[in-house]
């Protein structure tokens, strides 16, 4: 069996987009050569590896252990060149990145002050909700993953690396924006806009409010943390979120912190990784740089 470590990457990205026209543009190729390299491949193999199906590729199950055996020696083989790259002092090398979405508000600029550092290293973020993170995890597409609650039943690396406090947000003029103090209690009868179920905040939202007794009246579930501080701007309800997607001036936004008893909900950043992917020189160095570099992306006080 004769394979080229790039008809293995041309796979590969065939496997990721699920597109032969995707994967030829992936990889700076036309897509005949992309296709006839493709079949080159399946014929090498043996057996077919992958079927159109209503215009998307799927992988067979030949296909499916070929994307896994490719991703396994690929990642080796960039862990190699890294390795050589650090006697140099990491002069170049990729890092990918998988974040949940409300990591966004401050994960560009740690890998921002990273690049500056490393100026030739070449750096792939994919930002996503939660579900999409843990697939890619599951997967052990990226060197790293950034989650506020991370999956269990995975054998992880799992480090603590800055919190995210949960708050109560209300529109500017809302009647309870000027209360010095509130209690649970006096947000029985508002409605709610809150991220959809499955997120890490809404997750730890639920769990809170579980524990307090209090059933929050929804009025909408949103995917964003854009979206949720529009609608509250909007006074379409309170939303519980991340002091992370405030930025420094709420009320540049249109909202204002609640001092609401019980908040801000404690929750927590992990820089996660799994233990089956040896982590390279590269995803070493960005999880010290995060370590170091976090207390400097931590949100300002409400």
């Amino acid at each position: 069996m004769h394979v080229t470590f790039r008809q293995l990457r041309l796979f590969l990205a065939l496997a990721e987009t699920g597109s032969v026209s995707a994967a030829a543009r992936v990889m700076h190729v036309t897509q005949p050569t992309a296709s006839m390299q493709l079949r080159e491949t399946s014929s090498a193999v043996g057996v077919p590896l992958y079927e159109v199906v209503s215009r998307r590729v799927r992988l067979t199950a030949a296909g499916l252990e070929l994307a896994r055996t490719a991703r396994t020696m690929l990642s080796e083989w960039q862990g190699f060149e890294q390795r050589v790259d650090a006697l140099q002092g990491l002069t170049r090398g990729q890092l990918s990145v998988s974040v949940v979405s409300t990591a966004e508000s401050f994960m560009p600029r740690l890998l921002g002050s990273f690049c500056e550092r490393h100026p030739g290293i070449e750096v792939s973020l994919q930002v996503l909700n939660r579900d999409g993170v843990v697939a890619r995890l599951r997967e052990a597409l990226d060197d790293l993953y950034i989650m506020s609650l991370p999956p269990a039943g995975f054998d992880l690396d799992d480090r603590v690396f800055m919190d995210n406090p949960l708050v109560v947000v209300a529109p500017l003029a809302h009647p309870l924006a000027g209360r010095a103090r509130l209690r649970l209690a006096d947000l029985q009868g508002e409605r709610f806009v809150l991220r959809e179920r499955g997120s890490g905040t809404r997750i730890a939202v639920d769990a809170h409010f579980r524990r307090q007794r209090f059933t929050p009246q929804l009025r909408m579930e949103l995917g964003s943390n854009e979206a949720l501080r529009a609608s509250v701007a909007g006074q379409l309800g309170l939303s519980v979120l991340s002091r992370h997607a405030l930025g420094e001036r709420p009320q540049d936004h249109g909202v204002v912190v609640l001092p609401v008893q019980g908040f801000p909900i404690p929750s927590k950043w992990h820089i996660v990784r799994g233990r089956t992917r040896q982590p390279s020189p590269l995803a070493l160095a960005f999880e010290a740089h995060l370590l170091a570099e976090a207390p400097r992306a931590a949100p300002v006080r409400a």
